[in-house]
């Protein structure tokens, strides 16, 4: 079972609201300060992600940045762009003001990717369905959600195939990173997954393929991590141990050569770039990561047969989030990152 994308003459009412604009500061402005009550609707959810929503056309990073200085407010105290909202809070949202050149640009990157997904059409193999919840098994290089620099995401493109009334991502996996993906059709579902990650009840699993000499067959890696940004918003991670956040992935060897290996990686907590960071500070980096990788050696594999991060989430254990009952889901790894494993790794099965 596969969704399709629908025709981009489906699409048109997915562009950015526009906000009035004041032509004598050649600015779009939201009118005033509001302060939005959370709904039930909205308990539980992340407080980026509910301003993404309520602040539509605005920028990921500007909706960063306005958390940062403290103009969003949660019943009037700072918070943390992962800040979970609950019912019944009062959020502070400025007004936003952007430049009319920035809209216009957002405008122009928004519709140029939709002409782009439209045409390319990707189908999203589902893995688990039941009215709860709906599992995909997302491809390398098509984000979960839109910002960042990215209009339409994965959660846009379910909502247009009218999947359910009610959809809403239930955690995240990098652009780069393939494999399974949980989406919420309803709102207790999507409050129990959340409840289950915060308690790390999953259990996942990934495979990725580095560079680098093996020495060894299992190992765990316990390695605290640091969150930080760039000044244009990109997120960066590095090891550090007095700061960093503790972090815990369990390796196991698959195949290797003297050059190259394949691993499965049991992620224990669920760190932005834990794998990617691990790996590259055991001297291990994953090909086709550009952020922590071998960039001379990503270069030359390019010229051969490496074509995306070789990232891939393939097995995910969790009790089923209204029944209680086991659920595995496994996703195989994709074409793309098969016959690149195949070729450096001859005896991959």
């Amino acid at each position: 079972m596969t969704f399709a994308i629908p025709p981009l003459s489906n699409l048109a009412a997915l562009k950015p609201t526009v906000y009035n604009a004041d032509a004598t500061q050649n600015r779009t402005v939201s009118a005033q300060v509001r302060l939005v009550v959370v709904t039930p609707a909205d308990d539980g959810q992340r407080l980026d992600n509910f301003l993404a929503k309520s602040l539509k056309g605005a920028p990921r990073s500007h909706i960063q940045r306005i958390i940062r200085s403290g103009e969003v407010r949660v019943n009037a105290a700072r918070a943390a762009f992962d800040t979970r909202l609950m019912l019944g809070q009062t959020v502070r949202i400025p007004p936003i003001r952007l430049a009319a050149k920035t809209q216009d640009a957002l405008t122009t990157k928004f519709d140029s990717s939709v002409t782009a997904i439209a045409r390319k059409a990707h189908p999203f193999p589902v893995l688990f369905e039941d009215e709860h919840i709906l599992v995909i098994n997302k491809p390398s290089g098509i984000a979960v959600h839109g910002g960042s620099g990215v209009a339409f995401g994965v959660i846009e493109q379910l909502r247009q195939c009218g999947v359910s009334p009610f959809l809403e991502l239930a955690h995240r996996i990098d652009r780069d990173t393939s494999g399974i993906l949980v989406v919420a059709k309803r709102r207790p579902a999507l409050v129990a997954l959340q409840a289950q990650l915060r308690d790390s009840v999953w259990k996942k699993n990934y495979l990725c393929v580095v560079a680098g000499k093996v020495d060894f067959l299992q190992k765990d890696v316990k390695l605290p991590l640091l969150r930080t940004e760039t000044a244009d918003g990109e997120r960066r991670v590095r090891v550090d141990e007095v700061n960093g956040q503790f972090a815990l992935s369990r390796l196991r060897v698959l195949r290797k050569t003297a050059g190259y290996a394949e691993l499965q990686v049991r992620i224990m907590t669920g760190r932005t770039h834990q794998i990617r960071v691990h790996c590259a500070a055991l001297g291990l980096p994953l090909l086709g990561d550009e952020k922590y990788g071998n960039y001379v050696l990503n270069k030359t594999l390019k010229s051969q047969c490496l074509k995306r991060l070789m990232l891939h989430s393939t097995r995910l254990e969790l009790p089923h989030p209204i029944t209680g009952e086991p659920l595995i889901v496994e996703a195989p790894r994709p074409n793309d990152y098969a016959s690149c494993a195949q070729a450096l790794l001859p005896n991959l099965s």
